[in-house]
């Protein structure tokens, strides 16, 4: 991809994200908010940011399809070549918290895979960039993910873990699953593991961001992620240290496959 034709992604999304990050009011936000579902908030920042985003990559990139968890879904982009995947937020819960852990999340993907990723975290000061085959850095310094081989201490971004997780240590853990993901490309964190069905739009540009930085990214049960999916939806996600990658998948496994049992049952 051309150095301006990614200059103008990140702008589009560094524009949004000061306008979230406005809107956050140093944490003391008052955007007006609500439910799409119980315990799934969001906010008309979410919204607006959205808006933003779609006026400005379609300017980039007009021939690409749009998957957006603030749009309703238009299987039309099933037929694109590339596709754009937008969290206008990720992790709204931290955003009307007033904390910090919240980022705006881009990625542009072609034939399934994401090619450009943009993360931007304004209440942290932070912008990641990962580009297919050219690396993933932060603030401009280039990330490598640790190269931990041994499961037991693996860093995890969590606040509490299960008791059969406990030989496992806990860092600090953002709302957004994209950040905790970015986290292992700088190794800040060794292992996140997500057990619950999430849209597409949570980890396509952290996803990107981490496997170029070294990590090993994938569904919770191993398998590799395709995006631009008829229901943009994935069986949770593993990104971790390459070295753990195959322990992280035998301890996961039984749990993650219970999940996609439960998904899969006929209706009653």
């Amino acid at each position: 991809m051309a150095e301006a034709r990614l200059r103008a992604i990140v702008d589009a999304v560094c524009e949004a994200a000061d306008h979230a990050l406005e809107l956050w009011a140093g944490g003391a936000t008052q955007v007006k908010r609500w439910e799409k579902e119980p315990g799934q908030p969001v906010c008309e920042a979410d919204i607006a940011v959205n808006h933003m985003l779609h006026e400005a990559l379609a300017r980039i990139d007009a021939e690409a399809g749009w998957l957006s968890e603030e749009t309703a879904d238009n299987p039309a982009r099933l037929a694109a070549r590339r596709l754009w995947v937008v969290d206008p937020i990720d992790g709204t819960k931290d955003y009307l918290a007033g904390r910090p852990g919240w980022s705006v999340s881009v990625a542009l993907v072609e034939e399934g895979m994401p090619i450009v990723g943009v993360l931007a975290a304004p209440a942290r000061n932070e912008l990641w960039v990962g580009r297919a085959g050219a690396g993933a850095e932060r603030n401009g310094k280039p990330l490598r993910a640790s190269g931990r081989r041994h499961l037991p201490g693996a860093r995890v971004p969590a606040e509490k873990l299960p008791r059969m997780d406990e030989d496992l240590t806990t860092v600090h853990r953002p709302n957004s699953i994209a950040l905790r993901m970015a986290m292992v490309a700088a190794d800040e964190a060794d292992l996140v593991a997500g057990l619950r069905w999430g849209g597409e739009w949570d980890i396509a540009a952290a996803a990107l961001i981490a496997s170029e930085a070294g990590a090993s990214v994938s569904d919770a049960i191993g398998r590799p992620l395709i995006f631009n999916q008829p229901d943009p939806v994935t069986l949770g996600v593993l990104c971790c240290a390459a070295g753990i990658r195959d322990a992280a998948v035998e301890r996961l496994s039984e749990r993650a496959m219970k999940v996609r049992a439960e998904r899969e049952l006929p209706p009653q």
